[in-house]
Order: structure tokens, then sequence, then C-alpha cells
């Protein structure tokens, strides 16, 4: 996830990082298109790029063999439980399409908070919200990614039907903003491993985005805590 100060000059990453972004909605989106077999391929072509990345960091950062293999197995199973509900959203069996629609809509909120922060971090700048951790990140770019979630949470309930009960957007408005915090979370993590890691990029796959958990450091730590962010509070409220 990307956020950054109040510009000190030209965006020069800028071209690159559209460039590099509109490749990775092409691939992901055809994957999706897909469906099926490509589908569950490309998940575990992404589990393998993003567990070979997390070990390149546990490597650095563990101080003994029983600390390097308890770091990968939390990885196996981060990593792992995230794609997994990425799985079943979109291949689960359902009477309806409420499954695929949280999957399709929660993975463009994510970017939406990528995206929102990250402009709103350059142009805003101001206070800092973790400095020790993460440098870059400020409120404004945190409030800015909450904005363009909500945006497209509206947009997507307003689509689905013309007429929505109030309670509705104020429920949209609430899981873009749990969104955007827990993706922030996710970005903060993989910040405070690279830091401990003496690294700036988790690895150099995407040009202008660094590596796979570079890029999707939000949305493994949304995935992994969309069911309890959805379907508990679903279960306890009936």
């Amino acid at each position: 996830m990307a956020d950054a100060e109040k510009p000190k000059g030209k965006n020069a990453d800028l071209p690159v990082r559209i460039a590099s972004a509109v490749v990775m909605v092409l691939v992901a989106g055809g994957a999706i298109w897909a469906g099926g077999l490509v589908f569950s391929l490309f998940l575990l072509a992404l589990a393998g790029g993003l567990l070979w990345e997390w070990w390149g960091l546990v490597s650095k950062i563990a101080k003994t063999p029983l600390g390097l293999i308890g770091s990968m197995l939390l990885g196996v199973v981060y990593i792992g439980w995230a794609l997994k509900v990425v799985d079943w959203l979109w291949t689960a069996p359902h009477p309806n399409t409420f499954a695929a629609f949280l999957f399709l809509l929660t993975a463009v909120m994510v970017v939406a908070v990528d995206v929102g922060a990250y402009f709103a971090g350059r142009a805003i700048g101001g206070p800092k919200i973790a400095p020790s951790i993460s440098p870059s990140k400020t409120w404004a770019g945190l409030f800015g990614g909450m904005t363009a979630a909500s945006l497209v949470a509206l947009t997507a309930i307003t689509w689905n039907s013309e007429t929505q009960p109030a309670a509705h957007y104020l429920i949209a408005i609430g899981f873009a903003a749990a969104v955007a915090v827990v993706a922030q979370a996710g970005d903060f993590l993989e910040s405070w491993m690279k830091r401990r890691a003496g690294v700036k990029d988790s690895g150099h796959l995407i040009p202008g985005h660094g590596g796979l958990l570079d890029r999707l450091d939000g949305h493994l730590m949304v995935f992994a805590l969309l069911p309890f962010i959805v379907f508990v509070p679903m279960g306890v409220t009936g």
C-alpha cells in the first residue's frame, strides 16, 4: 500500500507505477474472469511469490533457526488463510452472488484506499501516524483512503439499487472505514518487517511498486480479517 508525504518535487515514479498497475489489473482481472482452474493456479502462483518474499524478510529478521521456522509458519498461515478466503468468496457455490460481490467490492476498495492515501498524503502531508515504523504514512493519507473507499462502497450499493434504506449507506461507510484501517494495519506490518530486515522493498518484481508483499500487504490483512469484519457480525445480529 502506498501513502506519501507532500511532494518535494515532480512525481517521477508515477508513470511507471501507473503502467505496472495496468499490467497487474489485466493479469489479475483475466484470472478472475477466467475463474476455475485458471483462478486457482493464479492464487497458487501468488502464494508462492508472497511466501518467497516473506522468507526473504524473515530470514533477515530471525535470530535463531527456531525463530525462522516459527516466522515462516506464521507466514504460511497468514498468507494461506487470506488467499483461502479469496478462493472461497469467488468459487464457493451460493444461492446468490453476495460472496462474489463482496470479493470484488473489497478488492476494489483496498485499491481505492491505496490510491486515496497516496494522493491525499502527497497533496496534504501533515502529521505522521507511526513515523518510527513508516515515516511516509500520514493521517491525511488514511482519511483520504477512507474517503476513496467510501465512494466505492456507496457507488456499488447505489448501482445495485437506486433506492436504499439510509442504514445501508451508513453500513457501507462503516465497512469502508474498517477496510481502510485494516489495510493500513497490513501496510504497517510489512513496513515493520522491512525496517527490521533493513530493506526498502520486499522484492523487485513490480517496477515502481517493489514486490508482491509491497503491493498486496493491505489486501492480505483485509481478506484475512474479512470473515470477522463481515460474517461474524452478521451471525451475531442474525
